[in-house]
């Protein structure tokens, strides 16, 4: 038996035959489950009403078809998703990923995450994701408008402002919120908050963008701070990605006084000794779209490698993986601790495997869980709904001191949480379990018919 737990082994059962080879749904449920152990143990009343038997199984399941004509006038025809996982304490609310790795199992085990990480925000939204398998690299402007007019238009009638709202998420930027809200609002006839990460010109908030890169070094900064009595200040720092979240993670982490010395993307990375050159980087990937190996034809000193992986044998003191699922490994971690690092804090969802945050937290490795650490986003997203239904726009600064404050709160309650249960320092177990309990508390109150 995996789990010590009888009960929870038979949820953990049922939810591996009924979800057969769908291997990151399953990883993120293991991982949620194993944390409620202590749970269970004091809180009867959830088991008897099979909260549990009901958190792991999504209200509803959403799979389409989305066909598009191409520049040549070929058709084409990807699969659209929309996973509405639990709107316990709130709409739904998730990003929409668009990435040729894309398929159930995938959405599915963000959709799961998201229930806990929306809840630790303390904001009324519930947990959602979707998607699909197209690819928007090397696709023109023509060609993305046309996928996201085809893909909106099933969509639109499953989302909704008090229903269910998406925003960005890997592949999804500004281009692709304004093509998919533009044909939501001819269709619906309505301009509502029906997606988030919108243009300012348009019902978009200030900080948005910056939000989650942002939020993850609050949060990183906040468990320094209090688990460490130390900072960001003259620390070296590694990061994974060169998308929205890794740029503005760098940003932050800087400002903060750290020297973030290397980034990726998919087929290499660079290091620059120097520290990263953001200016360089934001011109390359947000204007020029380009890849990241361009870093060091303009900039001096500065190497690039083929392949992803190596970006963690670069000695650091912060390690923050921005880029995407399970791409930080055991072997990776080992590296990472022989070298020194103290911290690590999850900017992508669940980019660190089992076995490497087993090896971190062995290790005494202060180790910040994406649901957690990256939460920035989504509670920003959810202050853009709140600027929506009252037609005001707060400014950056309102906002992004919001945001660092419930940055702070979800590290002390996730912190808090760990101790109760006989966990402390243990912020995984902390976050799943603060997470879990809110959503908990509302679905048994809600009866159980939900």
């Amino acid at each position: 038996m995996e789990f010590k737990n009888e009960y929870l082994q038979g949820v953990y059962d049922k939810v591996c035959q009924r979800n057969p080879g769908e291997k990151e749904f399953l990883q993120a449920v293991k991982e949620v489950l194993e944390s409620l152990e202590p749970v269970v143990e004091k809180r009867p009343d959830i088991v008897e009403a099979g909260v549990i038997d009901r958190i792991v199984e999504p209200e509803r399941q959403i799979i389409f078809r989305v066909p598009w004509v191409d520049d040549n006038g070929k058709v084409q025809v990807n699969r659209g998703f929309r996973v509405q996982f639990n709107s316990a304490i709130g709409p739904y609310k998730g990003g929409l990923r668009l990435h040729p790795s894309v398929c159930a199992s995938v959405i599915k085990f963000l959709g799961f995450e998201q229930i806990f990480k929306n809840s630790l925000t303390g904001l009324p939204i519930g947990g959602g994701k979707g998607g699909s398998d197209f690819d928007p690299k090397g696709k023109s402007d023509a060609e993305v408008m046309r996928f996201c007019q085809s893909f909106m238009t099933e969509l639109c009638k499953h989302i909704g402002a008090d229903t269910d709202v998406p925003a960005g998420d890997i592949g999804t930027g500004a281009r692709e919120i304004g093509f998919m809200y533009g044909q939501y609002k001819r269709l619906r006839n309505e301009f509502t908050g029906v997606l988030t990460g919108k243009g300012l010109s348009y019902g978009g908030s200030l900080a948005r963008t910056e939000a989650t890169g942002y939020g993850l070094c609050y949060y990183t900064a906040e468990m320094l701070k209090c688990m460490k009595n130390d900072s960001f200040q003259g620390k070296t720092v590694v990061i994974s990605g060169s998308g929205n979240v890794a740029i503005y993670a760098t940003q932050k982490a800087t400002e903060l006084g750290g020297k973030v010395v290397a980034l990726s993307d998919s087929n290499g990375y660079i290091y620059d000794p120097n520290g990263v050159d953001l200016a360089v980087v934001k011109q390359i990937k947000e204007v020029e779209r380009g890849r990241i190996k361009e870093y060091c034809n303009r900039v001096q000193g500065a190497t690039y490698t083929e392949g992803c992986k190596g970006i963690w044998t670069i000695k650091c003191d912060i390690a923050l993986p921005c880029a995407t699922q399970n791409e930080l490994d055991g072997e990776s971690a080992d590296i990472l601790i022989k070298n020194g690092v103290m911290a690590v804090a999850e900017g992508a969802n669940m980019p660190s495997t089992p076995d490497a945050v087993e090896k971190f937290q062995a290790a005494g490795v202060l180790f910040g869980p994406a649901k957690a650490a990256n939460a920035g986003g989504v509670a920003t997203s959810a202050l853009e709904m709140s600027q929506n239904s009252e037609r005001l726009s707060w400014t950056f600064e309102e906002v992004d001191s919001k945001l660092k404050n419930i940055m702070i709160n979800i590290f002390h309650n996730s912190y808090d949480a760990a101790k109760e249960y006989g966990m402390e320092g243990n912020l995984v177990a902390g976050a799943n379990i603060a997470g879990f309990l809110k959503v908990a508390d509302a679905m048994l109150w809600q009866g159980i018919s939900y």
